[in-house]
């Protein structure tokens, strides 16, 4: 239950109200019951006034606080005219009141103001007109002006409470809701990671299958012997092909599956063999070096080898030419590997939906640290270009 608001309140709020009503209505007559003369008898009708009239306004009191407040503060100033002592118990409901405005007051210096101007009211209220002071009535006088005082601090601190407790809520709710988003954002980065490795290692072994049998069907009757040998190549490239489908897929193995001997990922040192295979299939590829060769980390390493087997995929499927070249140029700080071609590019299939070679590379090279433009080239032919960061050299000039 909330200290504030107007609307409808659970059953349980009801009986609490009550409960608080009625002790307080209590203890105003207790405080009837000692007279000015300091003699105890029957709680008189004036007491009944002053806990009826008191206690009537602390329902509103989370509604209107500082009208209950008011109320109950000119309840106690007419105490002593109605010839009843003022005392700590007669004006409990001051300090019911007292306690709820703290709670619930927008500001502390409202809060305060508001409680300080009630013990003022009070002290003043239960100051003898005439006679002297003695020591009971200055602590009586001390009990009457304090205890509002008190009631104060204590809805303030009990209204800091609440305020840490929600602050702390927030805080672990807004923690968990930031697990929760990077947990999520992780399982998309991996789900997109393991979705660019299988098509890069399908789409390549796919393309080369494709056109080993495609070589085969148009030998089959002419050249019986190279006819063997594609289907031969196209027998492996199918190996293969199940071979790096069943290490990827096996990355989605739970964490208490047992997994089997893990191979190293592909980099440029399998350059020679991922060539050899497109040169099977009919695509002769040059490779070219421009400087020294230097050893990459193992996530550039194989974005290299992917950005060039997608490169020549690419022209392997969409490209009208049988040549293709790779260049890997060295530098201190970076390695720019090129795959250009001289075909006639791509030719749209109705229906199909667009490929995600480009926008894999593209990916994989931003991952890595570096970046990669794909263009047609102006003498014909296209161009896919992938600049990669080196690691620092050490001193002395070795790798």
């Amino acid at each position: 239950m909330t200290e504030t608001g107007g609307g409808p309140r659970p059953r349980g709020a009801w009986w609490r109200e009550g409960a608080v009503t009625a002790t307080a209505f209590v203890l105003c007559l207790l405080g009837g019951v000692v007279q000015v003369d300091d003699t105890l008898t029957a709680p008189p009708a004036a007491a009944y006034v002053i806990a009826v009239v008191s206690c009537a306004v602390l329902p509103l009191r989370r509604r209107a606080p500082l009208a209950a407040l008011a109320a109950t503060t000119a309840s106690g100033v007419l105490v002593a005219p109605l010839g009843l002592l003022l005392s700590p118990l007669i004006v409990a409901p001051a300090l019911i009141t007292a306690y709820s405005y703290a709670l619930t007051a927008r500001t502390e210096r409202r809060a305060a103001g508001a409680v300080l101007g009630t013990s003022v009211v009070l002290l003043v209220a239960s100051t003898p007109l005439f006679g002297g002071v003695s020591w009971q009535d200055a602590s009586r006088m001390g009990s009457v002006a304090a205890f509002p005082l008190m009631a104060g601090v204590l809805g303030h601190s009990v209204r800091n409470r609440r305020a840490y407790l929600a602050a702390v809520e927030e805080r672990a709710r807004r923690a968990e809701e930031s697990r929760d988003g990077e947990a999520r954002r992780r399982v998309a980065e991996e789900r997109v990671r393991i979705a660019r490795e299988l098509h890069d290692l399908v789409a390549h072994q796919i393309t080369l299958a494709n056109a080993q049998a495609t070589v085969a069907a148009h030998l089959f009757d002419i050249r019986p012997e190279q006819t063997r040998k594609s289907l031969r190549e196209l027998v492996e490239t199918t190996g293969h092909a199940l071979d790096e489908l069943r290490s990827t897929v096996g990355l989605l193995r739970q964490s208490g599956d047992t997994a089997g001997p893990a191979e190293p990922a592909p980099g440029l040192s399998r350059l020679p063999a991922l060539l050899a295979s497109f040169r099977g299939a009919g695509l002769e590829v040059s490779v070219e070096q421009e400087g020294p060769a230097r050893p990459l980390a193992p996530g550039v390493d194989l974005t290299a080898y992917r950005i060039v087997q997608e490169a020549l995929t690419n022209v392997t499927k969409h490209a009208a030419t049988s040549t293709a070249r790779v260049h890997l140029a060295w530098s201190r700080d970076r390695v720019t590997v090129t795959v250009a071609d001289d075909g006639e590019g791509a030719v749209a299939v109705p229906g199909r939906p667009p490929g995600h070679g480009l926008i894999g590379m593209r990916e994989r090279a931003t991952a890595a640290g570096g970046q990669l433009s794909a263009s047609r080239r102006p003498e014909g032919g296209f161009l896919v270009c992938a600049e990669l960061p080196l690691p620092p050299a050490r001193p002395g000039g070795a790798p």
